[in-house]
C-alpha cells in the first residue's frame, strides 16, 4: 500500500438537502380548479341544446358551411358509455390522430346523457369545453338529426 495517504478529515460533508415542495402552491392550485368548476360563469348545456364554436380569427361562414354539410366526415369517435376520464384521453388521442392523417372534418358522438346515472349530458358539457381548448379545432357544431343531432358534433380541424 505504497503511496496511500491517510485522510486527515474523516467527516463526510453531505449535499445540501433539496427544498421541500411548497404545499401552499398545491393547495392554491386545488382551490383554483375548484373555483373554475364551481364558477357562476359555468354555462350548463342541456340535452336538447345545440353546440357551436368558432375560434377567434376564423370566419363565421365556416360554421355555416359545417352546419350545412359542405365538408365530408372523414373520421368518427364514439364516446357512448365512457367515463369522463377515459373520454378525455380518447379525445386527445383522436384529435392528434386526425392531425397525423391530415383529417379535416370529423364527428364526435358524445350522446345526449340519457344513459348517465344523473340522466344529464355530462359528456356533452365536457366535450364542449375540451374542444374549445384544442388549438387544432377551428369550428364545431351540433350534427344534424340524421347524424346524431344534439348528441354529436361536427368538428373542423386545422390543416397540418
Amino acid at each position: 500500500m505504497q503511496g496511500v495517504k491517510p485522510i486527515k478529515n474523516n467527516k463526510i460533508i453531505p449535499d445540501k438537502p433539496k427544498p421541500l415542495p411548497n404545499p401552499n402552491q398545491r393547495f392554491l392550485d386545488e382551490i383554483l380548479v375548484r373555483q373554475e368548476m364551481l364558477s357562476d360563469n359555468y354555462n350548463y348545456i342541456g340535452t336538447g341544446d345545440e353546440l357551436s364554436f368558432v375560434r377567434p380569427g376564423i370566419q363565421h361562414n365556416m360554421l355555416k358551411k359545417l352546419q350545412r354539410g359542405h365538408f365530408s366526415i372523414e373520421a368518427e369517435l364514439d364516446l357512448h358509455g365512457m367515463i369522463v376520464r377515459v373520454a378525455y384521453l380518447e379525445i386527445i388521442k383522436f384529435i392528434h390522430q386526425c392531425q397525423d392523417y391530415n383529417i379535416r372534418c370529423a364527428r364526435i358522438i358524445h350522446g345526449k346523457g340519457y344513459g348517465s346515472w344523473q340522466k344529464q349530458p355530462i359528456l356533452k358539457n365536457k366535450v364542449n369545453k375540451w374542444l374549445q381548448q384544442f388549438n387544432e379545432v377551428l369550428v364545431f357544431c351540433s350534427a344534424p338529426p340524421m347524424d346524431g343531432g344534439t348528441g354529436a358534433v361536427y368538428v373542423l380541424l386545422k390543416h397540418k
